[in-house]
């Protein structure tokens, strides 16, 4: 716990950063031909957590550092935007230098900073299921797009003959791509449709 004014000032501040998030748009909506204001960084994280704890779960991995990793993923992006594929291949962006202004500060910096670089490096499982946990929320966001009309969502999709996409290229381990083969099966609106609904009050 923070022991002094300044730290509990530092996290006050940090946490007004953290819900820059919330009006930080995705930038994939350039090329998928939409405008998605419910889509931004801070609902992409919330759901890639979501992922990520229960495949961390299922794959008998450290729960505790999957959730810290997806919760932390793409803190950076509150300085600096978000970036596409397209953008990428022009744009540079120091992410360790602003990763270490956002955490260097803070309590628990060293666990924090730790985290983010075993993630970027991709190496452990869980970094591995982390990416895999935004990768599959992407592939939901995708669906439902596409379940809405949205063609270019549908390309994005199914990218190729065999009926892969961009994200699942890059799942790491067979039960991610299980539950990717079957989001594109599902409709979006199952959950509510096959039991949660009623006409009649109870």
């Amino acid at each position: 716990m923070p022991k002094n004014n300044k730290s509990i000032k530092r996290l006050a501040n940090f946490f007004f950063e953290v819900g820059v998030l919330r009006k930080t748009p995705r930038s994939h909506q350039q090329t998928l031909l939409t405008q998605d204001l419910s889509d931004n960084i801070a609902s992409h994280s919330f759901r890639t957590t979501v992922i990520g704890y229960f495949l961390a779960n299922e794959l008998k991995a450290n729960t505790d550092k999957v959730v810290k990793m997806c919760l932390l993923h793409d803190l950076e992006e509150a300085r600096s935007g978000d970036q596409n594929w397209i953008h990428k291949k022009y744009i540079k962006v120091f992410e360790d230098e602003i990763r270490q202004e956002q955490l260097g500060s803070l309590p628990n910096n060293k666990e924090l900073l730790a985290l983010s670089k075993e993630y970027d490096e991709r190496k452990t499982l869980e970094a591995k299921i982390a990416k895999d946990a935004d990768l599959l929320d992407q592939i939901l966001l995708l669906k439902e797009y596409h379940h809405q009309g949205n063609q270019e969502a549908g390309h994005w999709l199914h990218l190729n003959r065999k009926g892969l996409n961009q994200q699942e290229k890059f799942l790491s381990n067979n039960l991610s791509r299980q539950i990717a083969v079957e989001i594109k099966k599902q409709l979006p609106s199952n959950w509510w449709t096959t039991n949660a609904w009623s006409s009649t009050r109870r």
